[in-house]
């Protein structure tokens, strides 16, 4: 990962944390992939994907989880909650930042069904 990436997870664990989330871990990896952020609202696990975009040439940060990208977190999630034997509520989110500072979070982002 480069700096960029590394500047845009920590902003959006930073920001998370600030929303009222405990995050759990941060770049948990499986031969599924990596899932950036995982936190805790509540009661909830929230599975979370963060994205960075310089600028909009090329569509938006959200515009960039597809839905190949969307199938590897969901098997890299039941991977992690598998390792972990829980079975609570859980639901994949997106932290968007966009133009280097304007930061959005997508709340339920997709659903793994």
């Amino acid at each position: 990962m480069n700096e960029r990436g590394r500047e845009a997870e920590r902003q959006a664990a930073q920001f998370l944390e600030q929303q009222g989330l405990h995050i759990v871990a941060r770049n948990w990896r499986c031969r599924f992939g990596e899932i950036d952020l995982v936190a805790q609202q509540g009661s909830t696990l929230v599975f979370v994907e963060v994205r960075a975009r310089a600028s909009r040439s090329f569509g938006g940060a959200a515009e960039s989880i597809g839905y190949a990208k969307r199938r590897k977190l969901i098997a890299a999630a039941n991977l992690f909650l598998a390792a972990r034997e829980l079975d609570g509520a859980c639901r994949f989110d997106a932290v968007l930042i966009e133009d280097g500072k304007r930061t959005r979070w997508v709340r339920d982002a997709f659903r793994a069904d």
